[in-house]
């Protein structure tokens, strides 16, 4: 059972990523193409509630899926099983969102 859990929360973290990747190298490509500064993005991201949301919740998907892809890995190229399978899932997961949340509190100011 938990098995399918974890397939199905792969690829719905898949599927919630799409959008969210396409969007963000849409707004890369704008911010190249206008010639837009460091400076001049933070300014129109600080104190954006929208792109708060938006960058926490992709953070969030992308840390559901590369702790289960990383769990995958484990478990075939190493033989991790039990215990250690999980810590490094939760370690890796809970790693990548703490640093991704940190990043989109800087950049957003909230």
């Amino acid at each position: 059972m938990l098995d399918l859990r974890l397939y199905m929360a792969h690829r719905l973290s898949a599927m919630a990523m799409g959008p969210f990747v396409l969007v963000h190298i849409a707004v890369m490509i704008y911010a190249i193409q206008g010639g837009l500064s460091a400076s001049e993005i933070l300014s129109r991201t600080q104190g954006s509630v929208f792109w708060f949301l938006f960058y926490g919740l992709f953070v969030v998907a992308a840390g559901i899926h590369g702790a289960i892809g990383l769990r995958v890995i484990a478990h075939e190229m190493l033989g991790l099983k039990g215990w250690s399978l999980g810590a490094i899932t939760w370690g890796f997961g809970i790693g990548v969102i703490y640093m991704g949340a940190r990043a989109v509190m800087a950049v957003t100011g909230l």
